[in-house]
């Protein structure tokens, strides 16, 4: 094998633990990366060091796992490092802690690692992989494989029964059949063992790596989607009307639009152009927070169609199913202990996922709110992806992308010259009518922008006194 090109600092740190007598050598993710030809996003050390030996070394650390051998060191470029003595641990009573740990030698460490492919260990000074559990073997062969027993480990961490599913899918590697045994076995566990923040984050990374549609296959295969997504696997058998769905039910509607979205997903990650669509009009540029919005609210848009299925005179409708389904989410992200922003920006695509549909045929003033909201782009995208997962035609989503595009190019509209204040000195009093009429000026003014402000008012006291108000 080719020697792995490591950074400066982290290979500093393991010169100096090793010139101080110790063993010392990079570990787990990021040579497994490294070897695939990736760059690894962290430089994870390990070490016979002892935390107390770590610190005596290195003049700034912090002891953040102290407890459990683990202690960062900061670098000369002040970069945090992970440095961990080797290990072995005890018996996991709450299915994610070890009850105690001891501190081992280097391969009873490697044994209490997850996957065949995360314990591979490489020393860059003598430029050697160490290799105690066929780690190098199943990483050319393309296998995720368990350290050891399978149900033995994710008996330690029930957290591994979902990195199993995310590793494979995101490496596009086969989970062997002895470990993937053990995930059908254990799914059940993850509910009761498994916090819902790490299983959001877990999700997250399935979703944000261009690897949904294996990951949610792989999660329904295993029985984990009942588990964890509830919502999400009550789509299954949900037959949908043939003449807008030829893919067939809901959930395969759902996994088809993962495959989809896998590209958005990829794209986006490798383009470098800002432009928001391509000639395609396909988005190929947003933040990571906005991409996070996207996967999430595709996700989630039609979770609100099996509680609302009708059948009526041979027509299957799902009548208010972008409504309840944006509740449905809301319940979902909050559940798994989502951020407030995300939680809203995510709904807001569940709940506008229809809407966009008729947005062509709204009043000018509606459109254009629409349009100007700063998630359209999204809303634009999810909506792609939704026609090519159903009937395939994209006629209407290009002449929404050019809508948005003319509205893009368009002044921005000024503030609404009529205020609360001019309504409340009218006599009207705080309140939801006051809010619709607030709206009902606002449109109107966006399809008829006034001259002046005394052009607004004279408009105003026209229109309360004539009482022809529609709101």
């Amino acid at each position: 094998m080719k020697p792995i090109i490591v950074p400066s600092e982290p290979l500093a740190i393991i010169r100096r633990l090793q010139d101080a007598g110790y063993q010392a050598v990079l570990a787990g993710g990021c040579v497994r990366d490294a070897l695939l030809g990736k760059a690894p996003h962290d430089w994870d050390i390990a070490t016979s060091a002892r935390p107390e030996e770590i610190e005596a070394v290195f003049p700034r650390t912090v002891p953040v796992g102290r407890q459990f051998g683990i202690i960062i060191v900061i670098g000369d470029e002040n970069t945090p490092y992970e440095v961990a003595t080797f290990r072995g641990e005890s018996t996991y009573t709450d299915g994610r802690h070890p009850d105690e740990i001891r501190f081992v030698g280097m391969q009873e460490d490697v044994k209490r690692r997850d996957f065949t492919i995360n314990a591979l260990l490489y020393d860059p000074i003598s430029q050697e992989l160490l290799d105690f559990v066929e780690g190098e073997k199943d990483l050319r062969a393309g296998i995720l494989r368990a350290v050891g027993d399978p149900e033995l480990r994710f008996q330690e961490d029930r957290l591994r029964i979902l990195r199993a599913i995310r590793f494979a899918a995101n490496l596009n590697f086969r989970i062997d059949d002895a470990t993937w045994e053990a995930v059908c076995r254990e799914h059940e566990a993850v509910r009761g063992c498994v916090s819902q923040e790490r299983i959001r984050e877990e999700l997250e990374k399935m979703l944000v790596n261009g690897a949904a549609k294996q990951s949610f296959s792989l999660l329904n295969d295993s029985g984990l989607l009942e588990e964890i997504l509830p919502e999400l696997a009550a789509e299954r058998g949900v037959e949908q009307p043939p003449q807008f769905h030829p893919e067939g039910d809901v959930w395969q509607h759902e996994i088809k639009l993962l495959g989809f979205l896998d590209e958005t997903v990829r794209r986006i990650q490798c383009a470098s152009s800002c432009e928001r669509f391509d000639s395609g009009c396909r988005l190929q540029h947003a933040s990571a927070e906005e991409l996070s919005w996207l996967c999430w609210g595709a996700l989630l848009h039609d979770i609100g169609k099996p509680p609302t299925f009708e059948e009526k005179e041979d027509r299957i409708h799902f009548n208010g199913h972008d409504v309840v389904g944006a509740e449905m989410a809301q319940a979902v992200m909050r559940r798994l202990k989502h951020s407030s922003e995300t939680t809203e920006n995510a709904c807001y695509l569940v709940r506008e996922h229809m809407n966009i549909i008729q947005l062509q045929k709204a009043r000018i003033a509606r459109q254009r709110r629409a349009l100007q909201h700063p998630l359209f782009p999204l809303l634009l995208e999810l909506m792609r992806l939704d026609s090519l997962a159903s009937f395939g035609g994209l006629d209407l989503h290009h002449s929404t992308v050019a809508l948005w595009q003319e509205e893009a190019r368009r002044p921005k509209p000024p503030k609404p010259t009529i205020t609360g204040d001019d309504l409340l000195a009218r006599g009207y009093k705080t309140g939801r009518e006051l809010g619709k009429l607030l709206q009902y000026c606002a449109d109107y003014e966006l399809e008829h922008p006034f001259a002046n402000r005394e052009e607004a008012l004279k408009w105003l006291d026209t229109t309360l006194n004539s009482r022809k108000l529609r709101f």
